[in-house]
């Protein structure tokens, strides 16, 4: 019986690949995206002829995390056409460059709508049926600026990613005593490979960010980016996410990585998230939870 895989903001860059190579592994993988039949439309017909190629099954389907009607009619029409839905995948997100000043309280909600809110829901429609199986396996992508360096330029995305990041692991202690698995995959900063960097939105309010760079010494926020890329050595593949996320669903249940960084510029966060996963796990043997580390279906 095959395994069913939803991948949300699938359309290009971590998602697409991560969608191909879901699917090379013979899982029914379908691939989530907005304006499938607008803006996306090329997109749709592209994954269709490599599906074909590739002779695996990977299908498009129109979900926009920021919309509950469309994540419910998504999850509705998988749970209508297989029964049951294995794995979910949340890698939807956008980000945005510029000074974190001259981004509205408005911006910095909507970013947070797509990268947190839109996770939550995906969950509230996924989570009822993986429940009632009493399993499935969360993947999150997250992001190495959660615990490792963070460079400026970049403040209301990774406040979001590290919101995301923490409703992960909160998902996972609660979902462990339905038998349902939690990976945290941790890409570095990729700078080059995905469209993460170029399709990065700005803020609305150039006046204010034009103080900053009027402010700012010569080419500060050039320099500040080049600087960034310097740090990712030429042979990082951002291809390597897609193939970890795919190792990591063939694992058997019980055995998959609760946390996995791939950080090619060595930012810091493979230490940050050893200490701090470390200490909240000493946490729950603290209060007499230990159990909430690993699902505890799976010896029920």
């Amino acid at each position: 019986m095959s395994t069913i895989a939803l991948v949300t903001g699938a359309s290009s860059g971590f998602g697409r690949m991560i969608a191909e190579d879901l699917a090379r592994s013979g899982l029914i993988v379908y691939a989530s995206m907005r304006g499938t039949a607008g803006k996306n439309a090329g997109t749709v017909a592209d994954i269709a002829a490599w599906a074909a190629r590739s002779r695996t099954d990977l299908r498009t389907i129109e979900l926009d995390v920021r919309e509950q009607l469309s994540v419910d009619a998504a999850i509705e029409r998988i749970i209508a056409e297989h029964g049951r839905l294995d794995v979910l995948v949340h890698n939807a997100g956008h980000m945005v460059l510029g000074p974190l000043e001259a981004f509205s309280a408005e911006e910095l909600a909507a970013l947070y709508d797509v990268n947190v809110l839109g996770t939550q829901r995906v969950n509230r429609a996924v989570l009822p049926h993986m429940r009632a199986a009493r399993d499935g396996l969360l993947v999150w992508i997250s992001s190495s600026s959660v615990m490792g360096g963070i460079p400026p330029l970049l403040g209301p995305y990774f406040a979001a990613k590290a919101g995301m990041d923490q409703v992960a692991v909160s998902y996972a202690r609660e979902l462990a005593p339905f038998g349902i698995e939690t990976t945290i995959v941790v890409p570095g900063a990729f700078t080059s490979g995905t469209n993460h960097f170029a399709n990065a939105g700005t803020p609305a309010d150039q006046a204010r960010a034009e103080d900053y760079t009027a402010g700012w010494p010569s080419d500060f926020a050039d320099k500040m980016v080049r600087a960034l890329a310097a740090t990712v050595p030429p042979e990082a593949d951002p291809a390597e996410i897609g193939r970890a996320v795919a190792e990591i669903v063939r694992m058997p249940k019980g055995k998959r990585p609760y946390r996995v960084v791939i950080d090619p510029a060595s930012d810091g966060a493979v230490v940050g998230y050893a200490v701090v996963d470390r200490l909240r796990e000493q946490f729950l043997d603290r209060i007499g939870f230990p159990e909430l580390r690993r699902p505890t279906a799976l010896t029920a």
